[in-house]
């Protein structure tokens, strides 16, 4: 609890990487920001190496290597976490609130998976754990669904929250390049790590849509039961097709209810280019919440990197400051979302749109057989056409209407066996 006699309150924060150093540069540069900055102390920071070269200039005898120490450090009042990954993060933040501090996260990977622990032991302990940073980056959404956007029965959550893989695809859609150009591109600039196989595979967003479906919904989610595809076999072609069909592919994560269930997926999609996500290109994010009375609402903006992250989470830090200054109780509007289990619909039992592009022999009936196909699995096809020859095979894709994916699947899988099929090089989903 911060001292009512000396206002100050002293935050400690873990990890000094790129966020990191976003949080410490705004906190020891508060003038012309919110009053409140003025008022909280960047009291110690746990790094991993004393040793590091680094940028910034911080006050003497502030850095340190021993991070259990700063989580018991009886005079700091807040912990900030931003060290990434789920160990040790997701123990320091449970020994920090055991200690009675308030805690602002930006880790979507603990959120994701210990969410539901971290926020029950923060409600028993009377503490608040914010996380406006881990989804978004500098987007406001989480304090927006806890809050502003409580009066609506929200049924849909969409949207592009992993920035690097937006880029990539932005950089294949503009003739710049394959998946492995565009992702050395990606690197150089900064966008991608040196081990890219969160972003691109997925996992990220996954992890986003996750947090973002729980407080959506007031459900709780599993995380290992998030449907998760990446981009890594989308090549420029399938782009270059969806833009002719009047599309565009994104990277899209899913949420919503359909009954009981909760659709929960992410994957590929191609994008109706009259819907506002197939604007959104480089390493913008974007979320379109649905709901009622609201309707839709987008919100778009940077979604990753040292600004924008930085900006959320010492917003959050405010946040905390301003509560403590105006009520030393539990308040809990910030406190954790109310959460129950829900089933999740199997992937088998979810209706969407496909697009698929299958090379064949260039033989009369083709195009007929795979019509039958579809149609005896009860798949209804908005088009289907032969677009070229590539390699000496018939090039034909097709689009679904609306499908349940079991049906889907089984009528490509015996398409694949039919003699004419040479290969179905890409599947991809379509959001219109």
């Amino acid at each position: 609890m911060v001292n009512q006699n000396n206002r100050t309150m002293r935050l400690g924060l873990l990890g000094l990487g790129t966020v990191g150093a976003g949080v410490a540069q705004i906190l020891l540069d508060p003038k012309g920001r919110h009053p409140l900055l003025t008022e909280i102390s960047l009291h110690r920071v746990g790094v991993r190496s004393l040793h590091k070269p680094r940028s910034l200039h911080l006050p003497p005898g502030v850095l340190t290597t021993d991070l259990e120490a700063l989580v018991h450090d009886p005079d700091i009042h807040l912990v900030v976490e931003v060290l990434g990954g789920v160990e040790p993060a997701r123990t320091l933040i449970l020994r920090a609130i055991a200690q009675g501090k308030h805690v602002v996260t930006a880790n979507k990977a603990v959120v994701a998976r210990y969410g539901a622990e971290i926020f029950q032991a923060a409600q028993a302990q009377g503490v608040y754990v914010l996380m406006e940073g881990a989804v978004g980056g500098g987007i406001p959404i989480i304090h927006p669904l806890k809050q502003a956007l409580g009066a609506n029965r929200l049924n849909r959550v969409l949207g592009i929250v992993n920035g690097t893989t937006n880029f990539i695809l932005t950089q294949m859609a503009q003739g710049r390049g394959d998946f492995a150009t565009a992702l050395a591109t990606a690197q150089s600039l900064g966008y991608a790590e040196a081990d890219p196989s969160a972003d691109v595979d997925g996992a990220d967003a996954a992890d986003k849509i996750a947090i973002l479906a729980t407080l959506a919904f007031g459900v709780q989610v599993s995380r290992e039961a998030v449907y998760c595809e990446g981009i890594g076999g989308i090549q420029p072609v399938d782009l270059s097709y969806a833009e002719r069909l009047g599309f565009r592919v994104k990277l899209l994560a899913l949420a919503q209810r359909q009954g009981e269930y909760l659709d929960i997926r992410v994957h590929p999609t191609l994008i109706s280019q009259d819907h506002p996500l197939a604007s959104v290109q480089g390493v913008q994010n974007a979320i379109v919440l649905g709901g009622e009375p609201l309707g839709e609402v987008m919100l778009q903006g940077p979604g990753a990197g040292a600004g924008p992250t930085a900006s959320a989470v010492v917003g959050d830090v405010v946040n905390v400051a301003a509560t403590l200054r105006a009520d030393s109780g539990y308040h809990p509007l910030l406190g954790a979302p109310a959460t129950r289990p829900i089933p999740q619909l199997p992937m088998d039992e979810v209706q969407t749109c496909f697009y698929t592009r299958v090379l064949t022999q260039d033989q009369p009936g083709v195009i007929g057989q795979l019509g039958t196909c579809f149609g005896r699995h009860g798949v209804s096809l908005a088009s289907i056409v032969q677009i070229g020859i590539h390699e000496q095979l018939a090039e034909i894709v097709v689009v679904t209407h609306q499908v349940r994916e079991g049906n889907f699947w089984l009528a490509l899988a015996e398409i694949r066996q039919f003699p004419a099929v040479a290969d179905i090089p890409t599947v991809l989903r379509v959001w219109s």
